[in-house]
């Protein structure tokens, strides 16, 4: 077949995000035309994503209405849903083709291909190889891009399969992080963010062994970037040693997502995280001291199985007593396969939505005291390239991720600016450009 319109549509996370520009970088490069999710297209691609059952759930939506929209398309679907579950994802008539994570060379030439020769292609998460050189170098009306410096996780906590789907935990080296990144500074990004599904064990695969600190104070030294943005890393690999990188290193925004999942040591003991409150909250203030003006966020469960009234106020106290200045609340959703989904004392539903309906209250709040502090104050936005829908106003983050809107000139868009901040309600946050 010629060289077909791809429409690619992907689910979950910001590590999906970045397969998927990647997936679209390569398949630009072998001539094809990549198209929005909605378009008519030859192929679509579901990039999918199994943190929950009703993520495969979603997979499973979106492949049936890409048959019905694009009855003669060549529908395939890859992502973590089709590593951790091919035979069920190859079981629907929708799809043609699951192939799995790290076989992007594959997957184009399943779309080039006049007759694919493999319907399923998938290598068993635990012996995924090496992370890819080639990375995402195009992100469409993006201001910053993300670079996938790590893969994999050896976690094992008990709500999650992504260490099943995604394999263990494998390192992209720091010359070749280097070398990505020298590419998105070369391509005019003003801001890159690193990510990976465990980014806090960054190196520990190396020979030698190094860690996300020594990458980040090394890639701060090359000034590469006007600004350089950490994903998650979760309690206990919070180190001096990264605060110090952070506080120190050229462009390094003061923000970290630091997943605490809960704020109580029997609920922490079940998910199998590495910590205790005590050690998380320790972490948090050392943050804060290291870097006053840092956003903070977090990811929580309301729920969990185990969770009682006691457990869950020890959560909601430390939430209201911690530096943290926004939150994700979720409440737990099973995933089948997870030492969780089959752990006793599970939460109704009705209660684990309204300790998230709190527990959100309680985040907001946070960040209401946490934003007002900026009232007045002066700072760097880097304004995105599209327009806030609703008001036609410009739209930024500050280099602490605070979200920004304001008037002006198209002429700024794409650009890092000054702006005089004011905060209405602890929550609204405006700007006036600064001449």
């Amino acid at each position: 077949m010629t060289a077909p319109r791809v429409s690619i549509v992907t689910l979950g996370c910001k590590v999906n995000a970045y397969d998927s520009a990647t997936i679209a970088d390569r398949l630009r490069g072998a001539g094809c035309r990549i198209v929005a999710p909605a378009a008519p297209a030859e192929v679509v691609i579901i990039n999918s994503c199994t943190v929950t059952d009703a993520a495969d759930a979603e997979a499973r939506r979106l492949a049936h209405r890409a048959r019905r929209s694009n009855p003669r398309a060549r529908i395939i679907v890859t992502g973590c849903w089709a590593q951790a579950k091919p035979a069920e994802v190859a079981g629907m008539d929708a799809v043609d083709h699951v192939i799995g994570l790290g076989r992007l060379e594959r997957l184009v030439d399943t779309v080039l291909a006049v007759e694919p020769s493999r319907r399923v292609d998938v290598t068993p998460g635990r012996d995924l190889g090496r992370v890819p050189a080639f990375g995402a170098r195009t992100f469409p009306g993006q201001t910053r891009a993300f670079l996938k410096v790590q893969e994999g996780c050896d976690l094992f906590c008990t709500f999650c399969i992504v260490p099943m789907a995604r394999g263990r935990s494998r390192s992209l080296a720091p010359r070749t992080v280097l070398e990505e990144l020298r590419a998105l500074a070369e391509r005019g990004f003003e801001e890159v963010v690193l990510t990976g599904v465990h980014l806090g064990g960054y190196g520990h695969d190396l020979r030698p062994a190094t860690n996300l600190a020594e990458l980040v104070a090394a890639l701060a030294e090359q000034r590469l970037v006007p600004r350089l943005r950490l994903s998650s890393v979760d309690p206990h690999e919070v180190s001096p040693e990264l605060l110090d990188a952070m506080r120190t290193g050229e462009g390094i925004c003061p923000h970290l997502h630091v997943p605490l999942q809960a704020g109580d040591d029997g609920v922490l003991r079940r998910m199998r995280r590495r910590y205790g409150a005590a050690l998380a909250m320790e972490r948090l203030c050392m943050i804060r001291n290291a870097l006053p003006d840092a956003q903070i966020g977090t990811d929580v469960l309301a729920g969990f199985p185990g969770e009682d009234d006691d457990a869950f106020e020890r959560t909601a106290t430390f939430l209201a007593s911690s530096p943290v200045t926004y939150g994700h609340v979720f409440p737990y959703s099973a995933r089948s396969g997870t030492t969780a989904a089959k752990m006793d004392a599970g939460v109704p539903l009705q209660v684990r939505r309204a300790r998230a309906e709190r527990l959100r209250e309680i985040c907001a709040a946070r960040q209401a005291v946490f934003l007002s502090s900026f009232d007045g104050t002066e700072a760097e936005v880097l304004v995105e390239r599209t327009r806030e829908r609703a008001s036609g106003r410009l739209r930024g983050y500050t280099r602490n991720y605070t979200r920004v809107r304001f008037e002006g000139p198209d002429a700024l868009r794409g650009r890092r600016v000054a702006v005089r901040l004011t905060v209405r309600d602890g929550a609204q946050v405006t700007g006036r450009v600064l001449a």
